[in-house]
């Protein structure tokens, strides 16, 4: 079974080797036909501490590190772009 990938923007990066990630799905709401927002935070693993406030990250489903954590960073958008500059 493939493991999901979530794209999100990170909101907090303050632990050692942790982030929080914010993501946003949208959907259709099925009485009102309204587009419907929802957001949830997810603590994410990262290994060399790269993503910073503000990124736009993809996340992985993963083993558990800790009780909460049990997503990983997979990339981040920025710190690509600079690699590659």
């Amino acid at each position: 079974m493939p493991k999901r990938i979530l794209q999100g923007v990170v909101v907090s990066d303050k632990q050692d080797k942790t982030v929080v990630v914010k993501v946003e799905r949208r959907f259709t709401h099925p009485v009102m036909k309204k587009t419907v927002r929802r957001s949830k935070n997810y603590h994410a693993h990262d290994e060399g501490n790269v993503a910073k406030v503000g990124q736009t990250v993809f996340i992985e489903e993963s083993r558990p590190f800790s009780k909460l954590k049990t997503w990983k960073l997979v990339e981040s958008g920025e710190a690509e772009a600079a690699a590659s500059a």
